[in-house]
């Protein structure tokens, strides 16, 4: 039997993360926000949770995801920014270009982190830690930004170390040495790893990594199936199921695309209720068309006052990308499941079960849904221009609301599909 091929070059990855890339990008416009507490993704009054917080803000206890009010609770003398989606979208503009020019292979995580793949590049730009201080070095050059860079033999091991580099630094954890480095971090640093399961690994006495790695994979399965054998792997610092199924750059199409808006003050309001489904139409039509999808099941979720949530479905005869037509189903759903009267706190639209091109229909009916095809590519090149508010239905004024700095943009640089 010949023995197995040995790669031609070690594997290498790379994980850029911007530092604080919100409130880094804010203190370039107003440089006066330099050192100060700020709080990214809206007011201190407002509902809405945090998106980003300097370094300053977060010695208070302040951290993204958490509620606006809460934040304004543990840092009074915090500065509350409302955000810039289009701000931010051209510096990760910026920031993909970076990247391109160091891999081929680049994977933009979200709009402020991203994968390289740089196996085999060490002829034209040297050993790894000298190619992360010149991609270092660089980035700050040409966006005026900060960032850290993750170095490992895995995706896994790549995130994990940029995550110890922060703020502003470089690691590089050598091969072989991925089980050392990850032995005595808290089992919550694994990707993947969230309150849910690091309350259940707490309760069987997990609680680093090295406690993981000395569990067999049998008990892990038995336990928690194939989440386990992944917990297992991913102990070990590989790539081992959730989000590192892929390779790096790899194309894979969303299983969902969805946005949801909750109301600084809860509202019976239909006009208002069914204008802002409008809105969120709009912004998952747009997603749709950017990925070439088209949606065969909508849902729409709708939380009363009381914090009571309801979803419910609809499956088309025919999927869709139009934004009228996803309205027109979710403003249904809505009409048959509202209880009128009722005051609702926050109203999302989901859409999934995608494919490639729509069905053929009638030719009437087909060329009616050209035209509006037309129309929205029309929309979604000015929104390119002039931002994502610049454009909306007449429906949909009503309900015009910011968009939330903490999601997934349309737009997203290098992206050739939308993500849900």
């Amino acid at each position: 039997m010949a023995p197995a091929r040995q790669p031609a070059f070690p594997r290498t990855i790379f994980h850029v993360d911007m530092d604080a890339f919100f409130v880094s990008v804010e203190e370039l416009y107003d440089p006066a926000l330099k050192g100060k507490p700020v709080v990214v993704g809206g007011q201190r009054h407002e509902r809405g949770v945090v998106s980003a917080a300097s370094y300053a803000a977060r010695k208070f206890g302040v951290h993204s995801a958490m509620p606006l009010r809460t934040a304004a609770k543990l840092c009074p003398q915090a500065i509350f920014v409302n955000g810039h989606p289009e701000r931010y979208r051209e510096c990760s503009e910026k920031v993909h270009k970076v990247l391109c020019a160091f891999s081929p292979q680049v994977e933009m995580a979200s709009i402020d982190e991203a994968y390289l793949d740089m196996t085999g590049t060490a002829r034209l730009h040297g050993p790894p830690l000298k190619a992360a201080h010149a991609l270092h070095a660089r980035m700050k050059a040409e966006t005026l930004l900060n960032c850290s860079v993750g170095i490992g033999s895995s995706r896994l091991i790549a995130k994990v170390s940029s995550g110890q580099a922060k703020p502003n630094g470089v690691l590089w954890i050598v091969p072989g040495e991925e089980a050392k480095f990850l032995a005595p971090l808290d089992v919550r640093e694994i990707p993947g790893v969230g309150k849910v399961m690091e309350s259940h690994l707490h309760a069987l006495g997990i609680k680093i990594v090295a406690d993981l790695a000395k569990l067999e994979e049998r008990e892990l399965e038995d336990r928690f199936g194939k989440w386990g054998m992944a917990l297992a792997g991913k102990a070990r610092g590989e790539d081992a199921g959730g989000w590192f199924d892929t390779e790096v750059g790899e194309e894979v199409g969303p299983k969902s695309i969805s946005h949801e808006h909750t109301y600084n003050d809860d509202t019976a309001d239909i006009e208002q209720l069914e204008s802002t489904l409008m809105r969120l139409s709009e912004m998952v039509g747009r997603r749709l068309r950017e990925g070439g999808l088209h949606a065969r099941t909508l849902q729409l979720k709708l939380r009363y006052k009381d914090f009571s949530t309801i979803t419910r479905a609809h499956s088309l005869a025919a999927p869709t990308q139009l934004d009228t037509e996803i309205f027109e189903q979710v403003r249904a759903l809505f009409r048959k499941n509202w209880r009128k009267g009722q005051q609702v706190r926050l109203l999302g639209v989901q859409t999934s079960s995608f494919e490639g091109q729509a069905e053929q229909g009638d030719l009437l009916e087909d060329g009616r849904r050209k035209r509006w095809e037309q129309a929205m590519s029309a929309a979604d090149k000015l929104r390119d221009k002039f931002g994502e508010s610049s454009v909306s239905l007449a429906t949909g004024m009503k309900g015009g609301f910011r968009e939330r700095v903490q999601e997934n943009p349309a737009a997203l640089p290098g992206k050739g599909k939308a993500q849900g």
